[in-house]
């Protein structure tokens, strides 16, 4: 066969190449400061080896003046290229390590982005400090705009996830609304006592509740009671309903 003709390497296909970039670019990063760094190290052992292998090396007592100057002249420019490019090194090896570090920042703060979003949505489960409302009251003397001025009150007051009876989410798209049996809440009907947990700050919740014309007043005005308790953690495993959007999508 002709040294012209030969077959081309197949390349790798879209998706082996897509799912390998993200190592591959992080083990070029690493590996790119590895390599500056022993770098950095050969060349100083270098110009200590070099001017060590002059000294042994050669006997110097026969040469002149002019050929003396001329060596270490030779040798100074020498030590000081190799100085140069340690220098040179040693900026690369710095910006390669601030880049990784950078870039691990991140990609923790994306991650962190998307928990946060992940909870505000309710398509995860949320655990952290919090309060426990519980509203006891006569049969259908609270309805659902008095369940919904509590949640509004909670997120008002730095409310991060609301679960009512352990059962129903409480998200942006969550809907209230009176029922025969009690009040439906995202779809579930619930009925009293009502128990809302709320992660959050709980010394801001609880105040949140107890203000003057708040949610504790309301339900006392109508024969009811509130309890409010204060808690180190606050566990909600309940997940909101999946509602898909019909109008909005991502600006381009």
């Amino acid at each position: 066969m002709p040294d012209d003709e030969f077959d081309a390497p197949e390349s790798d296909s879209p998706e082996e190449t897509s799912a390998e970039h993200p190592k591959r670019a992080k083990f070029d990063k690493n590996g790119l400061s590895i390599i500056a760094g022993l770098l950095v190290a050969v060349l100083a052992f270098a110009i200590t080896v070099q001017v060590r292998h002059d000294d042994d090396a050669q006997d110097f007592s026969n040469l002149r003046g002019a050929d003396l100057a001329e060596m270490l002249k030779s040798i100074d420019a020498t030590n000081q290229r190799l100085a140069d490019q340690i220098d040179e090194l040693t900026k690369t090896r710095d910006e390669l390590k601030a880049d990784t570090t950078n870039s691990a920042q991140a990609e923790k703060a994306a991650r962190d982005r998307a928990n946060a979003m992940a909870i505000l949505a309710g398509s995860v489960g949320a655990q952290g400090p919090g309060v426990q409302i519980t509203i006891t009251a006569p049969d259908e003397t609270i309805t659902a705009s008095v369940l919904l001025d509590a949640v509004q009150e909670m997120r008002d007051a730095g409310a991060e996830a609301i679960v009512i009876n352990g059962v129903s989410r409480v998200v942006a798209h969550t809907w209230f609304a009176a029922d025969e049996a009690g009040v439906r809440v995202g779809g579930r009907i619930l009925q009293p006592p009502y128990v809302i947990e709320v992660i959050g700050e709980p010394d801001t919740l609880a105040k949140a509740v107890k203000f003057r014309g708040g949610l504790a007043d309301r339900v006392q005005s109508r024969g009811g009671t509130v309890d409010v308790v204060k808690r180190d953690k606050i566990s909600i495993t309940a997940l909101a309903d999946e509602v898909e959007g019909q109008y909005a999508r991502p600006a381009e």
